[in-house]
This record gives structure tokens, C-alpha cells and sequence, in this order.
């Protein structure tokens, strides 16, 4: 895509989702299980921004960030509508989102590395699609041979989930607004892929 200059630095818009995608992707990370602060990226510099700090000790169990040049909107939000059985469901206009697994210590975010999507959490965020990509590391020691989410330690799974569900509550919270409908397998991850790389077109092939 030709690219304008005011966005070849951007980490969303000027690094390229990779040649291999949706089998492998690139993706940006934001934050390491290191961080007590949440970061993310500011769409309008491509610079990390200052979220929030993370709530008590509630931390990130994996690499989190997104999928350069995806978009969450309408062929996201219908693939999740299609998927539960729920009408009307938008997708978030964000990036997809990616945790990438790996045996290695990363002492800091804002890089990019490759990643091979091995399934997800279908997320809705109060009417929203708002999923996770789960992923391994291209050439991890330990999860590079992973093809699929069925194969991971079920209690690694579980502290994902957990933390994607709670590192916006405050302790003892009832009112809930996110929901993990199902975790699902690699095909439906490079689906949802698809989708967001679609949405990304439709929403940006004339703007950059």
C-alpha cells in the first residue's frame, strides 16, 4: 500500500502486517509481563502512551499488543455476530489485539516481532468485538512448535483469560462489562485475522 510519509514510522500504519499473514503476523508489542504501568499505542503519533498503571498485582502473563494494519469494525463485528448467535455487534475500531507467548524475558515494549497465531478469545466488550489473538513466538524454544491453543498448558490459558476479564476492575466488582464468549482454535484465529486485515482496508486504502 502506498504509504503517506506522515505515517511510515507509525507502528499500526507503517509496518506491514507481513507477506505470510495471517499464518504468521507481525505484531507490536505494547506491553511485557514486566510492566506495572499499561501502555498503548497513541493513534494519532504512533507513540506509546501512559494507559493506566495495572490494578494491584494483576499483570500481564504474556507479550500484548496488536497486529499491524487490522481493523476492528464491521467484518470483525459480523464474524463475532455470526459466531454467538448475537445481532449487532461492532467491532471496537482498534487494532486486533495479540498476547504472543515465549519462554523469553523482554525487559521492555514498543518492538515489533513475528508471531504465529495458534487461536483466541472471542472478547465482546459490551456490544463490541473486541477479540484476542493467542500466538507463539517465531522460533520460541519452548512454544515455538505450537500449532494450536488445544496444545498449551490448560492453567496458562486460564491466567490469560483471567487477566483479560480483570485488569479494569476494582476488586470484588460485580457489574462486569466484558464477557469471553468461547476460546477458539488457529482456523478461526486466521479468520478473524482476515477479517480486521479486510476492515483495515476498507476503512484506511484511501487515507494513507
Amino acid at each position: 500500500m502506498q504509504q503517506n510519509l506522515k505515517y511510515t514510522l507509525h507502528p499500526w500504519h507503517g509496518v506491514d502486517v507481513g507477506e505470510q499473514a495471517p499464518d504468521v503476523v507481525t505484531s507490536f508489542i505494547e506491553i511485557v509481563p514486566t510492566d506495572t504501568i499499561k501502555y498503548e499505542i497513541d493513534k494519532k503519533s504512533g507513540w506509546l502512551k501512559v494507559d493506566r498503571p495495572q490494578l494491584y498485582s494483576n499483570i500481564v502473563p504474556a507479550l500484548y499488543g496488536f497486529i499491524p494494519q487490522t481493523f476492528c469494525d464491521v467484518e470483525v463485528g459480523k464474524y463475532c455476530s455470526l459466531k454467538t448467535g448475537i445481532p449487532g455487534i461492532g467491532g471496537d475500531q482498534d487494532p486486533i489485539d495479540i498476547l504472543v507467548l515465549s519462554e523469553k524475558v523482554f525487559p521492555t515494549s514498543g518492538f515489533i516481532i513475528q508471531a504465529i497465531p495458534i487461536g483466541g478469545f472471542r472478547m465482546i466488550d459490551k456490544n463490541e468485538a473486541d477479540d484476542k489473538i493467542i500466538a507463539v513466538m517465531k522460533g520460541d524454544a519452548v512454544y515455538g512448535n505450537y500449532t494450536d491453543i488445544s496444545q498449551i498448558n490448560p492453567a496458562i490459558i486460564d491466567r490469560l483469560k483471567h487477566y483479560m476479564l480483570t485488569y479494569k476492575d476494582m476488586p470484588g466488582a460485580e457489574n462486569r462489562k466484558v464477557d469471553i464468549t468461547d476460546t477458539y482454535g488457529r482456523e478461526e484465529a486466521l479468520q478473524a485475522i482476515k477479517y480486521s486485515m479486510t476492515d483495515y482496508q476498507n476503512k484506511f486504502a484511501h487515507a494513507l
